[in-house]
């Protein structure tokens, strides 16, 4: 099986553009979303979006994660300040960490069965890729920036 996966981190407004975003934060996007760039009937995108990725290859989810969260989280307190005003009168967040994952892509990373480990022998479908978790610190990073996790998974 080959797996191909990224995350980010999103800020969306329908008021504010990325440029404004950036200002306020103190940090530049790594990625933006210009409302209405590719259609204005409909609305497309119907948000503005300022992003912050990871899409390097080899890495786990979590490590994935953790580097989003590493150049994010001197910031944590002004993207939560962000995000709560843009929060006002709206339902539901504004601010998401994504995690998009693709199973038998071609442009996957290939399984390696190879072990770290001589006594221990992998079985194929232990994909290395697979697998992930959320510890503490990226947890209470999602809590101060009132932020949603969203993962989607396709294959």
């Amino acid at each position: 099986m080959r797996v191909r996966q990224y995350v980010y981190f999103v800020i969306k407004s329908d008021s504010l553009t990325a440029v404004e975003m950036s200002a306020r934060i103190g940090l530049d996007p790594d990625e933006v979303m210009i409302q209405g760039s590719r259609s204005m009937q409909p609305l497309r995108p119907a948000v503005h979006a300022w992003k912050v990725a990871c899409r390097d290859p080899g890495l786990t989810v979590d490590e994935m994660i953790s580097r989003v969260v590493d150049r994010l989280e001197p910031f944590s307190e002004a993207i939560g300040g962000l995000v709560e005003e843009l929060n006002r009168g709206h339902s539901g967040s504004c601010a998401v960490l994504q995690v998009v994952r693709y199973f038998d892509d071609e442009e996957g990373e290939v399984e390696d069965l190879r072990s770290p480990d001589p006594a221990f022998e992998k079985v194929s479908g232990q994909h290395q890729l697979l697998g992930w978790h959320l510890d503490g610190r990226v947890l209470r990073f999602l809590f101060s920036t009132q932020a949603e996790l969203d993962v989607d998974e396709y294959g």
